[in-house]
């Protein structure tokens, strides 16, 4: 194995990279190649899967609705002014075909201007800024491919202005690694492509070696909010960072209730052994206890991704592990070029923000309404998201009835990639306001003021086909013009 990492290391020092980011690489190549338990250097274990038999399922967890009654608010301001919001922004939605940073893709518009994800979020930032008086620093982790097009919003930005905090840190690069043999992947055609980040665990360790936690505590900051720039609904919150500091707690998580769409995701549990939380995800879970994991009544909360941290213990936790916690590895098996299945086998490890937990003795969740969680991943999610469902505020929160959305499920022939997304759209989303569900098969393009209710289902015609202006779709499919 060590022969085999060493072709990785001198491949990531040739490049100018860190010793802090070799060592986090070495320590996720070890957990691939090594599959059997092993002790990490600050405690716990790091196995290929979490049994069921060792762990107990999280229940009992405090509802946003419950705290926000035992809060004064008016208090509440003093401990948001000591806090610090953190933006993960390192993807480039290439799911989505997206070729720059997914938080530049526009969502909707807003007084008459298109707004993308960073606009909404510099929005959210702002308006509690000028509202409550508050510093609220933002700092986005970008990777190489997101840092100059991000920062570019930032400059040409005349309402965001930050000078004491940095605005952006870079987070780290590591070699996809070929699945056959163990080595660096070679893509001369690309060299880009020989590269990937290690999940957004990676905040850690760029939080170490950036020293952005110390610039934090200089500046008298004390807690860090850290969520997803594609999650809308991870806006600052007063009322949580009250409760944060309430628990005198290090780490606190959000969750949300699952429901069978969420069943095939990350959840939390309680280590049996320790006493400590621990994340599972999926790729954690054996054969045998997939069955209770995907149980939605035994596990009834997943992650949210989104991060409550007491800075002062995180920085403590990272002296101790010399900058690099020993995260478990998530193997994410891809091709060298994601578009093109020809290419090499690749494995790319990554890390999950959420897995720090386990380091904490006393961490803690906080259950969360869907409002607070409104990710991103596919043109499905963007579908519901530009959709009459919504409308975005003046505090740019992109606010719903009951966020109880339909189940969208667009053919993923036409509708996967973001040009074509768009250009069978070519007006606005059809209204979702009647929609249970919508099913689209096929190659269609809508006309305007196209409206869904019901179960609504357009069938595959074999060719490309219209929905014309003004159409109701419902379970038949197309209504007829006469009734």
């Amino acid at each position: 194995m060590d022969k085999l990492f060493g072709h990785s290391a001198q491949k990531m020092r040739e490049h100018g990279m860190s010793e802090v980011a070799v060592a986090q690489f070495e320590n996720l190549y070890t957990d691939w190649v090594d599959e059997k338990k092993r002790q990490p250097q600050c405690g716990g274990m790091t196995a290929s899967y979490i049994r069921e038999s060792d762990i107990e399922p999280l229940k009992g967890v405090p509802s946003f609705h419950d705290i926000y009654k035992t809060i004064d608010h008016e208090q509440a301001v003093h401990a948001f002014a000591k806090t610090a919001f953190l933006k993960l922004n390192g993807g480039l939605g290439t799911s989505m075909g997206l070729e720059a940073a997914k938080s530049l893709l526009p969502v909707r518009r807003h007084k008459a201007r298109q707004m993308r994800f960073i606009d909404i979020i510099l929005g959210q930032i702002t308006t509690a800024r000028d509202r409550l008086g508050v510093p609220l620093p933002v700092t986005f982790m970008n990777s190489f491919r997101t840092s100059k097009d991000t920062m570019n919003v930032l400059k040409k930005n005349h309402h965001f202005v930050q000078k004491s905090i940095p605005t952006q840190i870079i987070q780290h690069q590591e070699p996809k690694i070929v699945l056959s043999s163990g080595l660096p992947v070679e893509f001369p055609d690309n060299p880009e492509l020989e590269w990937c980040p290690p999940g957004h665990g990676d905040i850690y360790s760029t939080l170490w070696e950036t020293g952005l936690l110390d610039t934090l505590l200089d500046q008298g900051f004390e807690y860090l909010f850290i969520s997803n720039s594609d999650n809308l609904g991870a806006r600052p919150s007063r009322t949580l960072a009250q409760y944060f500091e309430n628990s005198g707690k290090p780490f606190m998580v959000e969750v949300a209730k699952r429901t069978e769409a969420d069943r095939k995701g990350g959840h939390f549990v309680r280590d049996i052994k320790t006493g400590r939380l621990v994340l599972r995800e999926m790729t954690q879970v054996s054969e045998q206890d997939k069955q209770d994991a995907e149980d939605v009544s035994r596990h009834p909360y997943f992650n949210t991704n989104s991060v409550w941290i007491r800075i002062d213990a995180l920085r403590e936790k990272l002296s101790e592990c010399q900058g690099v916690l020993p995260l478990p590895v998530i193997r994410n098996y891809k091709t060298a070029d994601p578009t093109d299945p020809s290419t090499t086998k690749v494995v790319q490890l990554e890390t999950a923000m959420g897995a720090a937990i386990k380091f904490f003795d006393d961490a803690i969740c906080v259950q969360v309404d869907r409002m607070r969680f409104l990710p991103v991943k596919t043109t499905n999610d963007l579908f519901i998201m530009r959709s009459d469902r919504f409308h975005l505020t003046d505090s740019y929160e992109m606010e719903d009835g009951n966020y109880d959305f339909p189940s969208v499920c667009l053919d993923p022939r036409f509708y996967t990639y973001i040009t074509d997304f768009n250009n069978r759209f070519p007006y606005s989303i059809p209204s979702l306001a009647a929609a249970k569900s919508v099913t689209v098969e096929g190659d269609w393009t809508f006309g305007e003021n196209v409206m869904f209710y019901g179960d609504a289902v357009l069938e595959d015609r074999g060719k490309p086909s219209y929905v014309p202006k003004g159409s109701f779709v419902g379970p038949q499919g197309i209504e007829p013009d006469s009734w």
